[in-house]
């Protein structure tokens, strides 16, 4: 029927008062639905969605501090609370392994992660190798932002305060994982030209042109890699290091080129202190130092480290518009075990959920996540995770004096690095 047939059976017919309420009920659910989901004034094109619930900015959630002092995990979350503004005052991108990805693995490869993963704080999976908040979540938390969505997570997933490159298994050498950081770095690369082509297009994407001058550029990876490598003799790991090291400092380089000036790197943990690397066979304990962890590991973190922070030194005589912070996580993370009483952890090398109970709960072919896993109490305060990951409770204290600045090199706070004003360039 044509609009002017249907306007004289209007006329010859009126309608009803039956219909008139239908149509005023339409009418109102329109509305609603207008109001509940329509974007924000300034509203940000075609890349932006709807973000999920654990998006949310968790203003006034359980604070740094409180998880560092031992506070009680699993603290009521709120959805309802205010999300930063559409252009977000803190922009984040963050590339890495498992340490910081907040969901990308489960993504790309279709995990249907099961409790008790994420069982802390979220009470459902999330992605997250934890039972519940990566650093990188505390850290957002702190600067009262968002958490990351991951790059590569279809439902669900908001840009406007960065995005996470971070892949569960990723190796900043190329070739040694599927996701390693040069694909990172190109999606990135990718990410930023189609948000440059929607300006050009007079649109606007979830992030502009400022909001990548301002960014932050976070980078965790390498221990992978270490891992990959430490079945051959110590040397030969070593010799290995300058590979890892020269890749991140190309992917900063790049980064660089394309306007990016706020650089906040981690190093590697204590890998020698994991359940999982103590759990592999070993013919004595000669090789474990007084607290229990293997002495070759941590050493060979500590080189990885010692290398890293040194290229970064490099950079920044180099970079001298651009701030570049070097964190040292294997004195945070080793400390864990070092004064675990102090902490209130009575295990610190054993892994909450594994199998074969102690001394490290951990077995190669019956891990986390199986059938006869082996899980601590709710509650209970272990620094490991799953034998690799650590828990909420442990990370909590991890970012607690990440926060501090303490362990930086220059020795600033990430929040000092939001307002601070470098000289821009597109690149």
């Amino acid at each position: 029927m044509n609009a002017g047939a249907g306007g004289k059976a209007a006329t010859a017919a009126p309608l009803r008062l039956p219909h008139y309420l239908v149509m005023a009920g339409v009418a109102a659910a329109v509305v609603l639905a207008c109001l509940r989901y329509a974007p924000p004034a300034a509203g940000y094109g075609l890349l932006a969605v709807a973000p999920q619930p654990e998006a949310a900015a968790r203003i006034g959630a359980v604070a740094v501090a409180r998880a560092a002092d031992g506070a009680e995990a699993g603290a009521t979350v709120r959805d309802d609370l205010p999300r930063a503004a559409p252009a977000s005052a803190v922009v984040i991108f963050n590339f890495g392994d498992s340490n910081s990805d907040t969901g990308g693995m489960a993504a790309v490869n279709g995990m249907n992660i099961n409790l008790p993963e994420g069982r802390t704080f979220f009470r459902r999976p999330t992605g997250r190798l934890s039972d519940g908040r990566l650093v990188i979540d505390f850290i957002c938390e702190s600067l009262h932002t968002p958490y990351l969505s991951p790059y590569l997570k279809a439902l669900g997933a908001d840009f406007r305060n960065g995005v996470n490159f971070a892949i569960g298994g990723s190796t900043a050498t190329p070739g040694g994982s599927p996701f390693s950081l040069d694909v990172q770095l190109h999606q990135w690369l990718y990410f930023r030209a189609r948000s440059m082509e929607m300006i050009n297009l007079g649109q606007r994407p979830p992030i502009d042109r400022d909001g990548f001058r301002r960014a932050i550029y976070t980078i965790d990876i390498g221990q992978n890699d270490l891992s990959a490598y430490m079945h051959l003799p110590f040397e030969q790991v070593v010799a290995k290091i300058p590979a890892i090291v020269a890749q991140i400092k190309y992917t900063i380089e790049t980064l660089y080129s394309h306007g990016a000036r706020k650089f906040w790197i981690h190093g590697t943990g204590a890998l020698g202190c994991l359940p999982q690397k103590l759990a592999i066979p070993r013919d004595d304990d000669a090789d474990l130092d007084a607290h229990g962890c293997l002495k070759t590991y941590n050493a060979a973190a500590r080189r990885f480290n010692a290398q890293l922070a040194a290229a970064m030194g490099q950079l920044r005589q180099r970079m001298v518009d651009a701030a570049l912070v070097f964190v040292d996580m294997y004195a945070i993370k080793y400390d864990l075990v070092a004064n675990h009483t102090a902490h209130g952890i009575a295990r610190p090398l054993m892994a909450c959920c594994g199998y074969g109970g102690p001394p490290y709960n951990y077995n190669h072919f019956k891990a986390c996540m199986s059938a006869e896993m082996q899980l601590c109490d709710v509650g209970a305060r272990f620094i490991s995770w799953d034998g690799v990951h650590f828990t909420e409770a442990a990370n909590g204290i991890v970012a607690a004096k990440v926060l501090t600045g303490d362990y930086s090199t220059p020795r600033v706070t990430i929040a000092s690095l939001v307002n601070s004003t470098l000289v821009p360039n597109d690149g």
